[in-house]
């Protein structure tokens, strides 16, 4: 047995704005009735706020909680904030969900961003409605027993951190019916830890003479000021490449432990704050 939240039984049991909204300004669909949940959405949008929200929902309690929540996050709120809710934002709202039922708080947010994908103001509502089908794209579908595209992966991955096959099966459904998409699912998510692995990469990588630059700033204001405290200095000699040439002074330079105090603070310092294969080594 599922263990639920207070508030996850209470939506469950007294849902909010169940209904339609016949004349909405945005509505979204998400799920399928193939696939046992089904979703839609209505938004009413005044001046870029959401003054009313309803829901029509076939699916579980889960479903049905996350659904009325999400409704109540929405009013009074712009449409540019309301983008912002992600499916970890609903299910935190419910106090947290099973892992089993995390799919639903993501249909919720999979709704919604269908409801807002074309919605702009109504004046100019028909040119973008144009350049949206123009620009349209068919999403790749990664599992065909619950028509889950690869771009609803990609992000349940992205907003929750997801690293294996079975947590992205139960924040999306996909992978567990006949799972044949499992081999899918995998390279789906080690594609998204190599590309963002190699942006952090790219982030940190520095030029030789930023390198340079770092590694003297480092020692200055971090390295020195501490030796300092204990009657020792520092001084920067040379850099060659990943070594790194210092000279130690005052109470440093006669201790017994110089080279312990190189290696377990120095070294581990420029390591961590510029590069891992820095190697320091102390000169007279």
């Amino acid at each position: 047995m599922w263990d639920y939240s207070e508030k996850v039984m209470d939506h469950y049991r007294n849902p909010r704005n169940v209904g339609k909204i016949d004349d909405a300004d945005a509505i979204g669909n998400a799920g399928s009735l193939t696939c046992g949940d089904q979703l839609k959405i209505y938004l009413k949008i005044k001046d870029g706020i959401v003054t009313d929200a309803k829901f029509q929902t076939f699916g579980c309690g889960s479903a049905v909680a996350s659904s009325s929540i999400l409704t109540e996050m929405i009013i009074g709120k712009s449409v540019e904030d309301v983008r912002k809710i992600t499916n970890k934002d609903i299910a935190d709202e419910l106090g947290g969900l099973p892992p089993e039922k995390m799919h639903c708080s993501v249909m919720g947010y999979e709704a919604l961003e269908d409801a807002l994908k074309g919605y702009v103001d109504k004046d100019d509502l028909n040119d973008a409605l144009d350049e949206v089908n123009d620009n349209k794209v068919e999403e790749k579908i990664v599992c065909t027993c619950f028509g889950v595209t690869e771009n609803l992966i990609w992000e349940a991955i992205k907003q929750n951190g997801l690293k294996t096959v079975e947590e992205v099966t139960n924040y999306t459904k996909a992978g567990g019916a006949c799972g044949k998409c499992k081999s899918a699912i995998q390279d789906i998510i080690d594609t998204y830890y190599n590309k963002e692995k190699k942006e952090k990469d790219d982030e940190v990588k520095l030029s030789p003479a930023q390198k340079i630059l770092k590694i003297n700033s480092i020692i200055e204001n971090r390295i020195s000021p501490e030796l300092q405290k204990d009657g020792g200095d520092i001084t920067l000699v040379d850099i060659d490449g990943d070594r790194v040439l210092v000279r130690l002074r005052g109470r440093c330079s006669g201790c017994r432990n110089s080279n312990l105090t190189l290696k377990s603070f120095v070294e581990s310092s420029l390591r961590e704050a510029v590069d891992k294969n820095i190697e320091v080594i102390e000169v007279n």
